[in-house]
């Protein structure tokens, strides 16, 4: 299935989103319980947050590009972010 929200990011090797919270609470626990996906996935995402935003970058160093893992981890974070929005 397609991923909404989500692009290719301006170096085209990955998949990139921004994802916006109605404050910085929301968005820390988005990050919060991504991370424990992501790890348990052995697959960590590039990600800065900036107050209510988590600008999220996914790519797979070993293969300078998108994987299954990416794809797989992106939906898991929409899940994650339509039970906090």
């Amino acid at each position: 299935g397609t991923l909404d929200g989500w692009r290719t990011s301006d170096d085209h090797i990955g998949l990139e989103k921004t994802f916006q919270f109605s404050d910085f609470n929301a968005a820390f626990g988005f990050v919060a319980r991504v991370a424990l996906a992501a790890d348990k996935m052995d697959h960590h995402p590039e990600w800065s947050n900036i107050y209510n935003k988590v600008i999220v970058n996914l790519v797979t160093h070993e293969v300078s590009g998108v994987t299954e893992k990416d794809f797989i981890l992106a939906k898991s974070m929409d899940k994650v972010a339509n039970i906090i929005l």
